[in-house]
């Protein structure tokens, strides 16, 4: 396992919820973070401080030109990458019969296209230099499915075939890896939560801190760990 100290990782999607968690424990890795945000710029500056002023970019995920600029601007900014994140998300329940082209592109526009978009743009410039990491915040959701969610769950599960496709591609300088969380919630209560907690082998929610060790693990892993799904659930996805 190599260390992080030093390196350079763009975490999308940084300035709360799991993203925060991720950013604040590579920042106390040694890593030297870069927080992407969309619009939530008062809380992606308070991580940035948490994580010792680290810099902050604003780009909205869902313009290919504005995650070309994003790339272009980290790597301006530090001299290069060498890992990336991929945590932006977007996430909303709906009646597969009410889903509209609307709120279809809503959650495919961040979760499946712009992960694309910055799997590329990450690998592009770690091919040019030294070779790099990449792991995607895919999620349980791509794993089992869930009837009032079809959208999302159609979403992560390709970007769990997309992270197969491009470890295969980008190899072997770059490895691509996914980490799919289970229930991490965040304060937030409802039934729905509650029987998902329930249903957990582990019978308790998950921490962005536990997803972050498994972050650590594929970005600090040799290149021969590649390809790979990490289920940290506390045993969800088995039942």
């Amino acid at each position: 396992m190599d260390s992080l100290a030093g390196r350079v990782i763009l975490v999308t999607g940084a300035a709360k919820r799991v993203g925060r968690g991720i950013a604040l424990r590579l920042a106390r890795e040694g890593a030297r973070v870069a927080i992407h945000y969309g619009g939530s710029e008062a809380e992606a500056r308070a991580t940035a401080a948490e994580c010792g002023s680290v810099p902050i970019f604003r780009a909205n995920l869902e313009r290919v030109p504005e995650i070309e600029a994003l790339f272009e601007q980290v790597v301006q900014h530090f001299g290069r990458i060498d890992g990336l994140v991929n945590n932006a998300a977007r996430f909303t329940k709906i009646d597969p019969l009410r889903i509209t082209e609307a709120d279809w592109d809503f959650i495919h526009s961040v979760n499946l296209k712009a992960a694309f978009f910055c799997n590329q743009q990450a690998a592009k410039h770690m091919l040019a230099g030294e070779g790099g990491r990449i792991v995607n915040i895919s999620s349980l959701g791509g794993i089992r499915p869930w009837a009032d969610h079809a959208h999302y769950c159609a979403s992560k599960a390709g970007l769990i075939m997309l992270t197969k496709a491009l470890a295969k591609a980008f190899a072997p300088k770059v490895t691509v890896n996914s980490v799919a969380p289970g229930v991490i919630p965040f304060g937030e209560h409802s039934p729905e939560i509650d029987r998902f907690i329930a249903a957990t082998p582990a019978k308790r929610a998950g921490t962005a801190d536990e997803i972050a060790d498994a972050v650590v693990f594929f970005l600090s892993a040799s290149n021969y760990i590649t390809g790979q799904i990490l289920a940290v659930d506390g045993g969800l996805s088995q039942k």
